[in-house]
């Protein structure tokens, strides 16, 4: 077990670990914004990866299928287990909403696909897009009214999902699979160096990131609140999908990809909803900040044991 995890250290987080601690340098020595990389990752190379995944992944309908249920379902515990457990800790109104969106929404895209990539490789990668796509979906949809609540908005939810580009890319890459069409190969070797761009640069951002949630999550934060996030997103999180997986009778590669993009730390676009609806963004933040650091030593350990 003990070597299995120095493996993946080596192997897997040592890759991830070089362009996030640049990310990070860059935002305490330079000071870098990363509203204009994280545009540039979800508008631009965000789609290309979808794209081109979806249109060559290796995925069976079937898998389709079941990572979609698996998705909701996980929602749906997830978001009923956070509403039991703000209630019973006695937490305020912004406090539930903080809770429920560090426990339902991880950082399954800027993190977790280039994990992905380079612990189950190409093969996992096409599994993956299937969830992540969904995931994107449902972060602008339930994340909107679980952070919004009382002025929350349906139209302005699902107006917000037809303006990302990854959905067309999904839906695009799907067309082009039914009609056997093929991108002309000057195109498709565009959309190819625009896709590896993705990785090395989501990574980036993820540790520029880091650093901006530590600077602005500094004052203080309910002790409940913040253990209850802890505990909700790198403890029943992963057991949730665990026993979902089981009842959905999902194996393999299938089962070892979506466990650990389940295990993963809370979303960083959270807090911007926390923010924009006064969501107890300080909790948010501090919960984003510390599953982070703590999946360094979480994720080896699961993904050595798989």
């Amino acid at each position: 077990m003990i070597s299995s995890f120095l493996v993946t250290i080596y192997s897997v987080f040592l890759p991830i670990s070089l362009p996030v601690i640049g990310g990070a340098l860059l935002k305490r020595f330079k000071g870098i914004e990363t509203k204009g990389l994280s545009a540039l990752s979800l508008y631009v190379l965000s789609p290309a990866l979808i794209f081109e995944t979806l249109e060559k992944a290796s995925i069976t309908s079937n898998e389709v299928t079941v990572t979609v249920a698996f998705c909701l379902l996980n929602v749906i515990a997830l978001w009923a287990l956070s509403a039991f457990a703000g209630k019973m800790l006695g937490l305020s109104q912004t406090e539930k909403s903080g809770l429920a969106l560090t426990t339902i929404f991880t950082n399954s895209v800027n993190y977790g696909l280039p994990l992905v990539l380079l612990a189950f490789g190409q093969a996992g990668l096409d599994k993956a897009s299937v969830y992540v796509i969904v995931q994107i979906i449902i972060m602008n949809t339930l994340g909107v009214y679980l952070a919004a609540r009382s002025h929350f908005s349906a139209v302005k939810a699902i107006k917000s999902v037809f303006t990302l580009p990854s959905v067309y890319a999904a839906a695009l890459a799907v067309l082009f699979r039914l009609t056997d069409f093929q991108l002309p190969e000057g195109l498709n070797t565009g959309v190819s160096m625009l896709s590896a761009a993705y990785a090395p640069l989501a990574l980036v951002i993820l540790g520029a990131q880091m650093v901006g949630v530590r600077e602005s999550g500094a004052s203080a934060v309910s002790k409940r609140g913040f253990w209850s996030g802890m505990a909700m997103r790198m403890l029943v999180g992963p057991l949730v999908a665990w026993g979902l997986l089981a009842i959905l009778s999902i194996e393999g590669t299938l089962f070892a990809v979506i466990l650990i993009l389940s295990a993963m730390p809370a979303a960083v676009n959270a807090v911007i909803l926390a923010e924009e609806y006064d969501a107890a963004p300080k909790l948010v933040s501090r919960c984003i900040l510390w599953t982070t650091l703590a999946s360094f030593i979480v994720l080896p350990a699961m993904i050595g044991f798989l």
